[in-house]
């Protein structure tokens, strides 16, 4: 059995920068640059929330809303209260 969490995704494309920028609700808000076309914005997702949870890229997955601004996310390896403090 693996270890890990799956936390609720708010994203915001084509913002001034990326960024986690808190939450919004019971989900959180993710500012991405890049556009939502061909997955780039879902693939620069998974590169923010691995840099800022400290996990290899392969930790992260969208399990769910892989075409809607609100997406399930499943990080590998860390349970939620590590998730809420390595992104708080």
């Amino acid at each position: 059995m693996h270890s890990g969490c799956i936390i609720t995704v708010r994203v915001i494309p084509r913002s001034s920068r990326s960024c986690i920028d808190g939450t919004r609700g019971d989900a959180w808000l993710v500012r991405l640059r890049t556009p939502p076309v061909d997955g780039a914005a879902n693939a620069e997702l998974i590169d923010v929330l691995a840099t800022a949870l400290a996990v290899p890229r392969r930790a992260v997955a969208i399990v769910g809303g892989d075409r809607s601004r609100t997406k399930r996310v499943r990080i590998e390896g860390l349970d939620e209260a590590t998730v809420a403090a390595r992104l708080g």
